[in-house]
């Protein structure tokens, strides 16, 4: 009897081993899964915080596109024939290079 004692005790220490290590299975599973909720969650929180960077950047730049074409517009109408003469040359220019090309 003590022999078939002996083979009980091994089952049920080997079957305790196997629940042992289910659990540490689901515990690493379990903080995989927090980590990942972790790695997301600061990958969303940077997303948004480079998406709002841009978005003013984007409205500083608009910003100062209007300033430039309002000067311009305003430049034009202060002085229209060197104006005139500024474009022309930037075209006979831009003629020239192109025409090398």
């Amino acid at each position: 009897m003590s022999r078939m004692e002996n083979q009980m005790e091994g089952q049920s220490g080997g079957e305790g081993a196997a629940g042992n290590l289910k659990e540490s299975a689901a515990q690493v599973g379990e903080n995989i899964r927090n980590i990942g909720s972790q790695v997301r969650d600061q990958a969303t929180q940077q997303y948004d915080q480079l998406r709002e960077q841009a978005g003013e950047y984007y409205e500083q730049g608009r910003q100062r596109a209007m300033e430039m074409e309002q000067n311009l517009e305003q430049y034009v109408q202060e002085k229209p024939i060197q104006a005139l003469l500024m474009a022309a040359g930037v075209g006979l220019l831009l003629g020239i290079l192109w025409k090398r090309s």
